[in-house]
């Protein structure tokens, strides 16, 4: 397929990325979804300071194609978002790993990491 997949990341299975770094995640969309979604055209970013709980409405990104709703990977604060996209979400199509992440948060219960996927498991998934 030729999509990458990082390793030293977490993963879901609605293909969503956390890059963990101690009680903070940056979350993303994988390279995998970036390229079925196709050209990103619009990112709705959710409030700074909102708690959310894992597997609810994150955040919405559309394409030329479809309105994808992004879901929490784990329960949190949301901390920062990355106002970027505002002016060029395409940029989750072109660095979905780096400069392409949607949000970072306070995991608020560090256990809910065991439950997301290892690089492999999502090699498998997708």
């Amino acid at each position: 397929m030729g999509e990458e997949i990082r390793e030293g990341l977490k993963y879901t299975e609605t293909h969503e990325w956390l890059k963990v770094e101690g009680n903070k995640a940056k979350v993303g969309i994988t390279d995998h979804a970036q390229s079925e979604l196709t050209d990103i055209v619009f990112v709705e970013l959710p409030a700074i300071g909102k708690e959310i709980k894992k597997g609810e409405e994150l955040c919405i990104v559309e394409s030329v194609k479809s309105v994808s709703e992004i879901y929490a990977p784990v329960s949190g604060k949301i901390l920062k978002v990355n106002e970027k996209l505002e002016d060029a979400p395409e940029t989750v199509n072109q660095d979905p790993y780096n400069d392409g992440w949607l949000i970072e948060m306070e995991i608020a219960d560090k256990k809910e990491l065991d439950k997301l996927l290892d690089a492999e498991s999502y090699r498998k998934c997708i």
